[in-house]
């Protein structure tokens, strides 16, 4: 994934390498008040390795607060108001679910998140998956009967894993910089079944603006995009280079993935793959310097077997009327929806001035009344609201293919 002018991929391993208030989060408040010791790191032999991105946590109070924020963002997705106008209304498990927390520690190391994580959420609810072998004799050595499983992050099936757990999983990890949006879009594909329901990982600083990033600054992009319409993301702390070992060159931060889950998603798509979304996206930030009209025209003209004047008409078409699930998204105040309509010059805008919601109003557009012109029939993704249950999101979407299996 790359934008011009704004690549997707962090620092190389060779060249480098809002916490939350106690009592908010549900199991680890209630289950440990316990400060958290810092870590000691192995001696010997045992040196974090460049080629892997290892930058080990050191500092006890960073650790806390990590383990705090997974426990809000775990548990938040668990619970849904029934009524999201009624604030007062009781919380219910989604799809009356067990609730619990399924967490999934990604790169483990030597067991920094991983002690206060069995003392907050017991070691039966815990697995690792870890791909340096020294590592995994140490986490067993240290913890006999954690579960720690030796693969690569970026090709770990989490629907395979999720089913195995019994329910969606909650990711956690100190990631290493060059793997992050890789392990980031795989865990969006994974969301499309359900498998993943939250995921609070550490980044490069710059690449967590880049997902939380309003409209209309150059920080907003593809990750912009993708998780704002996939998840509630929350950018909970900034994470000093000091507290690691060795120092890597550029400060962290925390963020927190909310996935919204299959069935809202498609809600909020109205009709659209994300494959179709992932066209439309990489015709314009491929070309974020140009118009909407100008970046996208060549993919239009694709789409309108070569018809340069139905391509042209496509371009000058009047917004869509919103669907019926986004009007009552609107209503219930949810913010992505809020900002969805398209203004009457949507094609003389450039990228970076489209919300998410806006971006899918395109989508919706572009490939709706290219199918009208060339077929003579209103095509499903622009007019009719297809059910949940009717619309397959894909496996492997946003991820390279050689990720997951």
């Amino acid at each position: 994934w790359k934008e011009d002018g704004l690549s997707l991929v962090e620092v190389s391993v060779a060249k480098s390498r809002s916490a939350t208030k106690k009592g908010d989060a549900g199991v680890f408040a209630s289950s440990t008040a316990k400060s958290v010791s810092s870590p000691k790191l192995p001696g010997g032999s045992f040196r974090p390795k460049q080629s892997l991105g290892q930058n080990f946590m050191i500092d006890a109070n960073t650790i806390q607060k990590i383990i705090r924020a997974f426990d809000k963002d775990a548990t938040e997705t668990i619970y849904r108001k029934t009524n999201t106008k009624s604030m007062g209304e009781p919380q219910v498990a989604i799809n009356d679910e067990r609730p619990g927390i399924r967490a999934v520690e990604l790169g483990p190391g030597t067991g920094a998140l991983t002690g206060p994580l069995i003392a907050a959420f017991g070691i039966d609810d815990l697995q690792c998956i870890e791909i340096d072998p020294r590592s995994i004799q140490m986490l067993h050595e240290t913890f006999p009967k954690l579960r720690v499983t030796l693969k690569d992050a970026i090709h770990v099936d989490y629907q395979a894993l999720a089913k195995q757990e019994r329910g969606p999983l909650s990711i956690i990890g100190n990631i290493p910089y060059y793997i992050t949006t890789q392990i980031l879009f795989s865990l969006a594909d994974a969301s499309h079944t359900g498998s993943i329901r939250s995921a609070t990982v550490t980044m490069q600083w710059e690449v967590a603006q880049r997902i939380v990033a309003p409209t209309s600054c150059k920080d907003y992009g593809i990750l912009s995009v993708v998780f704002q319409l996939y998840a509630d993301c929350v950018l909970h702390f900034k994470i000093p280079r000091t507290v690691f070992y060795p120092q890597p060159k550029v400060d962290s931060a925390l963020v927190g993935l909310r996935f919204i889950g299959p069935e809202q998603l498609r809600k909020r798509l109205c009709g659209l793959t994300p494959a179709q979304l992932r066209r439309v996206l990489t015709c314009i930030f491929q070309q974020r310097r140009k118009t909407v009209r100008n970046s996208l025209k060549i993919f239009v003209q694709e789409l309108c077997g070569g018809d340069t004047e139905a391509a042209h008409m496509v371009l000058s078409s009047k917004p869509l009327p919103l669907s019926p699930s986004v009007i009552q998204a609107r209503e219930e105040g949810d913010e992505v929806a809020m900002q969805q309509e398209l203004p009457l010059d949507w094609s003389s805008l450039r990228p970076e001035q489209l919300s998410p919601g806006q971006i899918v109003e395109i989508a919706r557009l572009v490939y709706s009344r290219s199918k009208e012109l060339v077929d003579g029939d209103i095509n499903d993704v622009g007019r009719k609201e297809i059910s949940s249950k009717e619309q397959p999101l894909g496996n492997k979407v946003w991820g390279k293919m050689k990720q997951g299996s």
